[in-house]
């Protein structure tokens, strides 16, 4: 299926034909499915993930192949591309979508016990493993990959990265919980059991400052910002020390690490499973 979709998506045809719609459809179950993903765990990389930019590859093919039609359900209106109908869930995995709008996409793979609370949405190629609640007005942006038994709280965004196609979406991996109003961007990789405080932001830009191993954790021209295992973020503020911010006393927004994560933490955290 790689060599095919690669193929496909690389030269572009004067029309796709009904077996380039069955290769993509079977690209889609399996993406559903979660047989493959847009990245996965790879210890020899220094993030401990890579991306598979073929996956990605495939689902702008989708894009591309589709053509808009109205996919309208009673008196709500939607139009879309006819390569990405109406997800329909599995009954078998004991996934919660609670009433109250809202939406998963078709090739985003939900695991088993999932629980989606009103208004969330779910983009195409993104991978929430089992146990992981995703809260109230939460986006799971395209390609990201959210493991198992996470939090992701009311209003937080986890930005997906569908393209450029060889680069990592945002990976929250397995056991963490993102604080309410939290942003993950560009290719983050939150690592499993850290902990992000309310309105904490992350991206490439923003260095993060380690108070408890006095170090600062930044993105380089290679690889995305890594927060470490076990890490917990607040939002913090760092003073200006030159030019007019000093003489002005302006502070500039900064994530911190003020602690690992430990019993006290695991008991604050283990309230929310009464939700599940």
């Amino acid at each position: 299926m790689q060599a095919e979709i690669e193929s496909l998506f690389d030269h572009k045809p004067a029309a796709y034909t009904a077996a380039h719609r069955e290769l993509f459809a079977q690209f889609l179950a399996a993406l559903n499915a979660g047989l493959i993903r847009a990245a996965e765990p790879d210890a020899a990389a220094t993030t401990g993930w890579r991306v598979n930019a073929w996956v990605k590859k495939g689902i702008l093919l989708g894009f591309r192949m589709g053509v808009n039609i109205d996919m309208s359900v009673g008196t709500l209106t939607f139009r879309d591309k006819d390569t990405y109908p109406t997800k329909r869930i599995p009954e078998g995995n004991n996934i919660r979508i609670v009433p109250g709008g809202s939406s998963v996409r078709e090739g985003a793979y939900l695991g088993q016990n999932v629980t989606c609370m009103p208004p969330m949405y779910i983009n195409v190629g993104a991978y929430v493993d089992d146990g992981t609640m995703i809260d109230s007005h939460a986006l799971v942006g395209s390609c990201a990959q959210v493991g198992t038994h996470c939090h992701i709280s009311a209003a937080s965004q986890i930005g997906g990265v569908l393209e450029p196609v060889g680069a990592l979406p945002v990976i929250i991996e397995d056991d963490c919980l993102v604080g309410g109003n939290c942003g993950v961007y560009e290719g983050t990789v939150v690592k499993r059991r850290a902990v992000l405080g309310t309105g904490t932001i992350l991206n490439r830009s923003t260095p993060v400052y380690d108070l408890v191993r006095h170090t600062i954790h930044r993105a380089t021209a290679d690889d995305p910002l890594v927060v470490p295992e076990g890490a917990v973020v607040i939002a913090g503020t760092r003073a200006i020390t030159n030019g007019p911010g000093k003489d002005w006393g302006i502070s500039v927004y900064t994530p911190v690490i003020v602690k690992y994560r430990d019993a006290k933490t695991d008991t604050r955290i283990q309230l929310e499973d009464l939700l599940r």
